[in-house]
């Protein structure tokens, strides 16, 4: 258990302490915590009260029995029994939930709001039914005197589902381009819902008509009060009959205390008539806090208001403490390749578990050097903190060092404005890893002759000039680096800065001289292209057939495109008089080979009597020239 205190108010984190290994044994588990006093104090008051990667939202039922919370991976609802202090059941669900509300006292009916725009209801026996909503949502209400379901979201339109009818009703229609949550009143059952332009509208379920409005944006904001962006309505939720409360996305307000976790929070619950904070993390365990001075424990953990009294602060301890991760590489480097299988490691993602002991012992005797080099390693550290504090000289890097130049000035620059404190602070290229290659790599180097680069930039060249001599006494310095004992003793001359703006007019003459310039290197470069050309002197060139090809006269392209103008009957003939075989190159370089094959001497039989038959017939037919077709007198037949 750790305790942290702020404004005088301490806080018990139940949650942290060592988390043991799911894949130790049950005899193992029990054998750590007689042996370790760590495991031993932990505190586990929900057995399995976690997420299998990342929990998003958790709240408590009325009767205050039941927890439910919503996580991933795959997208999961667990129930946990504050009773029995162990989970009760797990069902998976079709996507990421944003949101859901316990509609009755108990788990019986729950409704869930899905990132794709689904609303899922649940009852005591799982899935019941499934609908959409037209818009992407962010947060809902339940009205009960009406059996509403109030939808905020992505829109202007809240829409409002009837459970006792089964359909939408017409939505209500806001002022605010989005909304983020809403919350409805028990007492009276007012509705208000907090928008993203920092408003709070609130409306009558009775007349469906805005009754107020509130303008907390404004109001948040005070003279010595520093903000970068329009404060939002984060959260927003009723107290009694006349209190509300009010968050926003900048967070003014008075701090009563904090809680400071390891990793990110989603979603925040308080455990109804108790000081017991439940937190939904972006990480596999959920948190429990405790806090004497919102209230007493919870009935089913009452030990917790005597147990907070006797303990000590304690430090927070690292996950798996009495076990060391390590890759195939390190049990290589330490000569452990052969218990790989064994008990004595325990493989794990891309690695293996191994006890901490043993892996001291081992690298000890790997290394018995290690206590020296952890000495040196000190040593050094200890250097380099004394030579931080001197005067820091700027480190160049090897590509594009006046593009740097340029941006640490700017950045220097930027930094004595007075309006720089006031102004958003955006990152810096030089140490941002996305543009690290730009600095390292020669093929981004900039090009000052090209002519884009002339034409973008026409004072270009007299800005370079004043920064290439702070880019040479840069250098000089860090050559003198090399001796710490020598300071310098003066500083460089500020005599080349001047002012940085330049008028219109001398602007536009800077341009229009690019321009002459570059139609000068221009011409000139066609004038030197065209004195080569002509002492140029074109040779024959002659080209070598190869091995196996037979040469043909360049008069055979003439004769194929002549007889590729004829009929196909035509070269037909043409290719059956040449002979048995032909050989002809294509447009593409390859050749094309036309053969016939032998006829034997039946088949030149049977074709000649095929051709006496057919001359026999030409004979023998008879014109059909004179008969006429006379027409039928009387009734058509049909």
């Amino acid at each position: 258990m750790q305790v942290s205190s702020l404004n005088e108010v301490k806080i018990y984190s139940l949650s942290c302490g060592k988390s043991l290994p799911e894949w130790l044994s049950d005899r193992k588990k029990r054998a750590l915590q007689k042996k370790d006093v760590d495991v031993r104090r932990r505190i586990e008051l929900i057995q399995d009260f976690e997420m299998p990667t990342v929990c998003t939202t958790i709240k408590v039922s009325k009767d205050g029995q039941y927890i439910l919370a919503t996580g991933t991976y795959k997208p999961r609802v667990r129930c946990y029994d504050t009773y029995q202090l162990s989970l009760k059941f797990e069902r998976c669900l079709d996507s990421e939930v944003v949101t859901f509300e316990i509609l009755s006292d108990d788990y019986s009916k729950i409704v869930f709001l899905h990132n794709d725009r689904y609303i899922e209801f649940h009852s005591q026996s799982g899935f019941y039914y499934k609908t959409r909503i037209p818009k992407f949502g962010r947060d809902f209400s339940y009205h009960y005197p009406s059996c509403d379901l109030y939808f905020v979201g992505a829109s202007s339109e809240v829409y409002r589902l009837n459970l006792e009818q089964g359909r939408y009703l017409n939505p209500l229609q806001t002022n605010a381009a989005e909304n983020n949550v809403c919350d409805i009143n028990l007492v009276h059952g007012l509705f208000a819902t907090g928008t993203i332009e920092g408003r709070v509208e609130c409306w009558d379920p009775r007349t469906r008509n805005r009754v107020g409005l509130l303008d907390c944006a404004l109001n948040s904001v005070t003279a010595d009060s520093e903000i970068n962006s329009l404060p939002t309505i984060s959260a927003l939720k009723f107290h009694g009959a006349l209190s509300m409360a009010v968050g926003t996305s900048t967070g003014q307000g008075k701090i009563f205390t904090s809680l400071e976790p390891e990793h990110d929070l989603n979603d925040v619950c308080l455990y109804p008539d108790s000081g017991m904070l439940l937190t939904a993390n972006e990480a596999p365990k959920m948190g429990i806090y405790y806090i004497p001075v919102l209230g007493p424990a919870p009935r089913w953990c009452s030990f917790l208001d005597n147990l907070t009294e006797e303990l000590e602060e304690n430090p927070e301890t690292t996950v798996y403490d009495d076990y060391k991760f390590v890759t195939k590489k390190d049990l290589e480097n330490l000569g452990l390749t052969h218990l790989i299988g064994s008990p004595f490691l325990r493989a794990y993602m891309h690695g293996f578990f191994m006890d901490i002991r043993l892996y001291h012992k081992v690298k000890l005797m790997v290394n018995p050097f290690a206590y020296e080099e952890y000495r040196k390693d000190k040593i050094r550290q200890k250097i380099e903190e004394t030579r931080a504090q001197r005067v820091q000289l700027k480190k160049l890097p090897k590509v594009n060092k006046e593009l740097a130049l340029k941006l640490m000035e700017e950045e220097e620059e930027k930094q004595k404005s007075a309006w720089r404190k006031k102004a958003k602070s955006l990152p810096n290229i030089l140490t941002d890893d996305r543009f690290k290659v730009m600095f390292e790599n020669p093929d981004f180097q900039v090009d000052e002759e090209s002519e884009e680069f002339r034409l973008l930039n026409p004072l270009v060249s007299k800005i370079s000039e004043k920064r290439k001599k702070k880019l040479r006494l840069l250098e000089k310095e860090e050559l003198r680096k090399e001796e710490p004992e020598e300071e310098p003793e003066g500083k460089a001359s500020d005599a080349e800065s001047s002012d940085s703006s330049e008028d219109e007019k001398a602007w536009v003459e800077e341009v229009r001289k690019q321009h002459r310039l570059l139609q000068q290197e221009a011409r000139a470069r066609r004038q030197e292209q065209l004195r080569e050309d002509q002492r140029t002197i074109l040779q024959p060139q002659f080209y070598e057939i190869k091995a196996g090809e037979e040469f043909r006269s360049f008069k055979d392209s003439a004769s194929k495109q002549k007889l590729m103008t004829k009929t196909l009957e035509d070269r037909l003939k043409l290719e059956a008089k040449s002979g048995m075989l032909s050989v002809s190159d294509t447009t593409v370089g390859s050749k094309q080979l036309t053969f016939t094959l032998k006829k034997s001497e039946q088949q030149k039989k049977q074709q000649e009597a095929e051709k006496l038959h057919r001359q026999e017939r030409r004979q023998l037919r008879r014109a059909a020239g004179h008969l006429h077709s006379r027409s039928r007198r009387g009734r058509p037949f049909h």
